[in-house]
């Protein structure tokens, strides 16, 4: 009896020590990867995305924000904000796309082109790069996203990181290729 009192503990503890929900995971690579495993999970491995926002609010954690769809072909997508682990439809959208098109040209995939874990390493690096240049003690991270081109042009899709320093003040935003490459660093 003894023995399965500890067994049960000890599951119990790795249960609770994987992480939890999107918005407690830290800014970082294994972080992002994880909000990358809910969304996979409330839109499926095959979802298209033209938004995918993760802010930071100090009081209630990270919230995600996504237009998403499964079927692009039908143009409609909906927007969903993940707040304190709950899912909300902010609203419905229909896109429009140039004659000869296909909308999912306008659209991106996770784990396609673009990973989470990748933008929860820019996020990482560009603290690092902040602490190095500027001297700023902790910054933390304001937002992170992947930015689509309104004209489909995925040559141009960039992860976009903004950082804050603890005590508020500028935003440091910081721009990536796809590839990682540091494009722009502006504040």
């Amino acid at each position: 009896m003894k023995k399965l009192k500890i067994s049960l503990l000890g599951f119990m503890l790795t249960l609770f020590s994987c992480g939890g929900g999107a918005s407690t995971q830290e800014a970082n690579a294994k972080g992002f990867e994880a909000i990358e495993d809910v969304l996979k999970s409330k839109f499926g491995d095959e979802a298209h995305y033209t938004e995918l926002t993760i802010t930071y609010n100090e009081t209630i954690g990270n919230i995600v924000g996504v237009t998403a769809t499964k079927a692009p072909e039908s143009l409609k997508m909906e927007q969903w904000s993940l707040s304190q682990d709950n899912w909300t439809q902010t609203s419905d959208v229909t896109i429009q796309v140039p004659e000869n098109s296909n909308a999912s040209d306008f659209m991106f995939q996770l784990g396609d082109m673009v990973n989470l874990e990748k933008l929860g390493g820019l996020v990482e690096k560009s603290r690092e790069k902040l602490i190095a240049e500027k001297e700023i003690e902790n910054p933390s991270m304001h937002m992170a996203l992947i930015q689509m081109p309104k004209n489909g042009d995925r040559s141009k899709m960039e992860y976009v990181v903004m950082l804050r320093p603890k005590n508020g003040g500028t935003t440091f935003t910081f721009n990536y290729a796809l590839d990682g490459t540091l494009t722009n660093m502006d504040y």
